[in-house]
């Protein structure tokens, strides 16, 4: 699939080819890979728009011409969602619904970003409430209290997943006995099934277009892949110590890729078989990964590593080759904690780190290369959003929107 969409991007100037949406977390096709290619820029990109925003580590999404947010209102126990004309920032609407009150340590925010398909915008806020909301007016259509109906406990730094539109369903991780992982009917909220009893992570889930497709998570204990209908495909043990993982795990040909704090990165075999187990091909305990996601360029992958628990935070960049676990290179010092990892159709990457600086980078597996550097916000653990030549980023207070076209 990624392929197809990268034979099909059009070459219009030297910024931007083929503008698309970026509907939901890691973008179109859930693996930070995008249709657009970004020239380097030689003066600071403009600033096309500015919008103050409420508390959240939630990413921003596009879609339709719109740009959504998640966030939490000041002073309020809310879960909040605005929408924004991506062009020109002008509010559309800005709506709220009241939630448990819960204040975590690194941010009160929710963390999941939304994801927005059709009419409806889904979210799911930091104690366990997933809402779908009217994507023109705002309206909630319903909210479905997970951790409630569930039985689930809430995690010490609060519910990060994001969902994730599969068929007629969205996919959430619970966490709840014999509901590690469920789907709701889209258009009702309605369960549709329910698989695991696995605890949650942080991370989000994925969709491989194979055949069949799958529904790819990092929960608490294992790598699960789920059929759209919930049917168990294959799981592999894979359990962080600290239970920090936020990482989604990612495909490179026919591996997949899943990394955590504590543990590292492993790679796996896909299986060949519906009901075989698959095939641990490395695990290199040296690359943990605490929320930056990995992204893949030919084989090599391209992963920001780094451990919360260290005195003095620093993360590293580093080209691994995806065949054997092994790192061809590395750049450290990239930031505290985290950078988000973004790939262009034309195969260079961009990278938003944790202190606000924005990086185009040429993937080379003989060493680190730099094309350009701008500061395009305050400090940020949100990744960003590519439409239309712009990046969408948020930081502590505001919602910015950075064109990189000339």
């Amino acid at each position: 699939m990624v392929r197809t969409l990268m034979i099909l991007s059009l070459t219009l100037g030297a910024g931007v080819a083929n503008a698309a949406d970026w509907p939901q977390f890691l973008g179109p096709t859930r693996d930070g890979v995008s249709t657009e290619t970004v020239a380097p820029w030689t003066a600071p990109p403009k600033v096309l728009w500015r919008q103050p925003l409420g508390e959240a580590h939630s990413s921003p999404v596009v879609a339709g011409g719109v740009v959504y947010a998640f966030f939490k209102p000041a002073n309020k126990s809310e879960d909040a969602l605005a929408a924004f004309k991506a062009d020109t920032g002008e509010n559309l609407w800005t709506k709220s619904y009241p939630r448990a009150a819960f204040t975590p340590a690194f941010g009160n925010g929710p963390r999941g970003t939304p994801a927005v398909e059709g009419s409806r915008v889904y979210t799911l806020g930091s104690t366990g409430v997933l809402a779908c909301w009217d994507a023109k007016t705002g309206e909630v259509a319903w909210k479905v209290d997970t951790l409630a109906d569930f039985a689930a406990k809430n995690l010490f730094f609060g519910v990060s997943t994001s969902p994730i539109v599969v068929g007629d369903n969205v996919v959430v991780m619970v966490g709840g006995p014999e509901a590690g992982i469920v789907a709701f009917e889209k258009a009702s909220g309605k369960v549709a099934w329910k698989a695991t009893g696995d605890p949650s992570s942080y991370a989000g889930p994925t969709l491989l277009a194979t055949d069949p497709k799958q529904v790819v998570t990092l929960t608490g204990t294992h790598v699960r892949s789920l059929s759209p209908d919930g049917k168990l495909l294959w799981s592999f043990p894979f359990k962080d110590k600290l239970n920090e993982s936020s990482t989604t795990p990612v495909r490179v040909g026919d591996l997949i890729v899943a990394s955590s704090v504590t543990a590292g990165s492993v790679g796996l075999k896909l299986p060949a078989a519906e009901g075989a187990a698959p095939e641990q091909v490395w695990k290199n305990p040296a690359l943990t990964c605490y929320f930056s996601t990995p992204v893949p360029v030919g084989t090599d992958l391209y992963m920001v590593n780094g451990q919360a628990t260290q005195l003095n935070a620093s993360i590293t960049l580093r080209c691994v080759d995806s065949l054997t676990g092994k790192a061809r290179w590395e750049k450290p010092k990239v930031g505290k904690y985290h950078a988000a990892l973004l790939r262009t159709a034309d195969a260079k990457l961009l990278m938003l780190d944790d202190l606000g600086f924005l990086t185009l980078i040429q993937p080379d597996a003989a060493g680190y290369k730099e094309l350009a550097r701008a500061k395009v916000c305050r400090e940020t653990w949100a990744h960003p959003a590519l439409s239309s030549g712009v990046v969408y980023v948020r930081d502590d207070k505001e919602l910015i929107a950075v064109k990189l076209a000339p």
